[in-house]
C-alpha cells in the first residue's frame, strides 16, 4: 500500500511539472542583477566606510527609537527609569543587526535595512560579513559619545530629534549634507 502511494505521488508530480513545462516561457523578461562590487575598505575595514556612515547612523537611530518605544509600551507609555533606558540602549547596540546590508542604487552603494529610505526591492543586497559588527560598534560609539540621558531625552522629543542628535550637527555622520545623503569625506576618526 505504501509503495503504491509513493508511486502515485511520483507520477502526479511528473504530470504537474510536465504540464508546467509545456506552457512556454514566462511573459516577463528576466533581469540579471550583479551584487555590488565592494572596495577593499568596504570588505575588510573594521570601521564603517565613510560613504555609508550617514545611512548607518539613520539605521542606528531607527533601532534605538524602536527599542525605546517598545520598552515604554511595556510599562504603559510612562517615562523609563535611568536603569531601564540604559539597559534598552545597551540591548539596542548589542543586537544582531543581521537585517542590514549593502545594495547598489543608481550606481552608488547604500546601506539598506529597516528604517532606511530609498531601498529598491529588485536589487542584490550583500548582508552579513562585516556590516553587523560595524553597526554595533558605531551604535556603542554614539551612545558613549552622546550619553544615555541625552539620547533618551531626544527620543522623548520624537524620532526627528533623535536623528538630529545622533546624525547631524557638527560631528554627526550626516553633517553638512541633506538627510539620507552622506556628507563630504572628513578625516577618519577612531571609533570605539
Amino acid at each position: 500500500m505504501l509503495l503504491a502511494l509513493a508511486a502515485w505521488l511520483a507520477l502526479s508530480l511528473l504530470v504537474v511539472t510536465g504540464s508546467e513545462r509545456c506552457e512556454g516561457p514566462p511573459a516577463t523578461a528576466s533581469r540579471s542583477m550583479p551584487a555590488p562590487q565592494l572596495s577593499p575598505e568596504e570588505r575588510l575595514s573594521p570601521h564603517m566606510p565613510e560613504s555609508l556612515r550617514c545611512d548607518a547612523c539613520y539605521a542606528i537611530a531607527f533601532q534605538i527609537e524602536e527599542q525605546l518605544r517598545r520598552a515604554e509600551g511595556k510599562v504603559g507609555r510612562k517615562v523609563l527609569s535611568e536603569s531601564d533606558y540604559t539597559e534598552v540602549l545597551e540591548r539596542s547596540c548589542s543586537q544582531g543587526w543581521d537585517s542590514y546590508g549593502v545594495q547598489e542604487l543608481d550606481g552608488k552603494k547604500r546601506l539598506a535595512g529597516p528604517g532606511l529610505p530609498g531601498q529598491e526591492p529588485m536589487t542584490v543586497m550583500v548582508m552579513g560579513g562585516p556590516w553587523p559588527g560595524r553597526l554595533s560598534k558605531m551604535c556603542h560609539s554614539h551612545v558613549g559619545e552622546r550619553g544615555e540621558a541625552q539620547i533618551y531625552g531626544a527620543h522623548r522629543r520624537g524620532p526627528a530629534a533623535l536623528r538630529e542628535l545622533l546624525c547631524h550637527g557638527d560631528k554627526g555622520a550626516c553633517a553638512g549634507g541633506k538627510a539620507g545623503v552622506p556628507a563630504p569625506p572628513k578625516a577618519l576618526q577612531n571609533e570605539l
